[in-house]
Order: C-alpha cells, then structure tokens, then sequence
C-alpha cells in the first residue's frame, strides 16, 4: 500500500488520481505545504510526498511516471517512439503550462511581498494561452493527449485547468472542455473526494 503525503489543493492530488486510476490501495496524509509531517520526508517542505515501503519519493511527474512504469498503465513502454512522445508531451507541458501557473502562484502569495513582481502576471497569462493553442494542435483529434489512451501528459495538463480557473487565467474553450471531461472521470471524482 501507497501513502501519499500533502494536500489535496496541491500537486498532490495528482498522485491521488493516479493511484485512482491504477486501482491501487493508498492512505493519504493530507497536511500543508511546509508543514513538520512534510519536511520530514522531503526538507524542502513541498508536495506531494509518496512513501514506497517507507522510502520517499518527491516530486508528482517523477511520482506519477513511477507508478504508470510500475503498475505498466497510462503510459508507453520505455523505449519507444510512443514514450519519447509522451515525454515531450509531459515536458512541453511542465514546462509552458504548470511552471508558468506556479511562476504566477510565486508572485501573488508565495515569494516575500518585497520579492513579488506582479507585472510579471500578464505575460505569463499571454504565455499560457499561446500555449493551450500549441498543446490543442498536438492533441489532434483524439480525446487525450495521446490520441485514444490517457497518459502521464493528460494527468498534469488536466490539473492546470482548475488551477488556471482558481488564477484567472484565460482559458480556450477546447482545453476548458478536455479538462471538463478528465474531471468527469470516475477516478477523478474518488481522487477529488476521499
């Protein structure tokens, strides 16, 4: 059994959905960032935390991508051309959608107040939407960011559409939509409530 560490308001929540949609047993300690409970696995204070027989493991990509590896589910054998692809994906993703959402995140309540620049807001709006447009092309017709079978990708992507909304983001209607329909899904609603 898997223990997650963190809050679910957090990037937790996507190892809590994963493990949902692997159908694996998990207890979860939902505690805030910085907190004592979470210094002790990862000094740095962040979320999420999963223990793997006692042993940490941080950061939720290298979380989740563990688990899709482990579990052989919502991901291409590492390898392939298929994997190379949803890495981009994931990359492309991490890169000019969350750490853009967590740059704005950084400078309206995080950084020291004397260290915020809230200028720095408007471009990272342009930036995210420049990028949903990109993301939306690469999609292509299928409904997840791999055509026919959610993927690591659709896991981190999907959970940057309630964090935009919360940030007042602009948001295009299809990538509203795509995340619309991955919160619908059945282990999304058990990972959002348990």
């Amino acid at each position: 059994m898997y223990e997650v560490v963190g809050g679910r308001q957090t990037r937790a929540f996507r190892v809590l959905w994963m493990l949902e949609e692997l159908g694996q047993q998990y207890t979860h300690l939902d505690v805030a960032p910085r907190s004592d409970e979470l210094r002790r696995y990862n000094p740095t204070g962040k979320a999420p935390v999963l223990l793997v027989d006692g042993e940490p493991v941080i950061d939720s990509t290298a979380i989740i991508t563990y688990l899709a590896d482990k579990h052989q589910a919502l991901t291409h054998p590492a390898g392939t051309l298929e994997r190379a692809r949803q890495d981009a994906l994931t990359h492309f993703v991490l890169d000019e959608m969350d750490a853009v959402l967590w740059t704005a995140a950084r400078h309206s309540f995080i950084l020291p107040k004397d260290k915020r620049v809230p200028e720095v807001k408007d471009s990272l709006r342009w930036e995210f939407e420049r990028s949903q447009h990109v993301l939306l092309e690469r999609m292509g017709e299928g409904p997840f960011l791999m055509g026919a079978h959610m993927s690591v990708p659709d896991i981190i992507a999907a959970h940057c559409v309630p964090w935009a909304i919360l940030s007042k983001f602009p948001l295009l209607d299809d990538f509203k939509a795509y995340g619309k329909r991955l919160s619908q899904r059945d282990s999304y609603k058990r990972a959002a409530a348990a």
